[in-house]
């Protein structure tokens, strides 16, 4: 499924990566669930689209939010824009070329 996640390296460093702060404690955690595209930049999403394509994977990818900084609705809605822009609908075809 798709979800992101934004790790504070600072707060890593004082807490290490295995934080069981409140979720609601974002400012303090050293991770927290994020909206695709707000934890990782799309590269990141692409080169995971194009891992998941390039070992046949070609199903769904259900969306997950569980951002703590904006309304479902936002959070949905810029995940699914966020989503559309990095997976690949069209297969390559035949590569004429090579």
């Amino acid at each position: 499924h798709g979800k992101d996640c934004y790790v504070d390296p600072y707060n890593v460093a004082i807490n290490g990566c295995n934080d069981h702060k409140p979720y609601t404690d974002i400012p303090h955690r050293s991770w927290t669930f994020r909206s695709i595209g707000y934890g990782h930049d799309l590269k990141v999403w692409k080169d995971i689209v194009s891992a998941l394509r390039m070992v046949g994977y070609d199903h769904a990818i259900s969306l997950e939010h569980e951002d703590g900084m904006m309304s479902f609705d936002e959070g949905v809605k810029k995940g699914l824009d966020a989503l559309k822009e990095v997976v690949t609908v069209e297969s390559a075809g035949e590569m004429f070329w090579a």
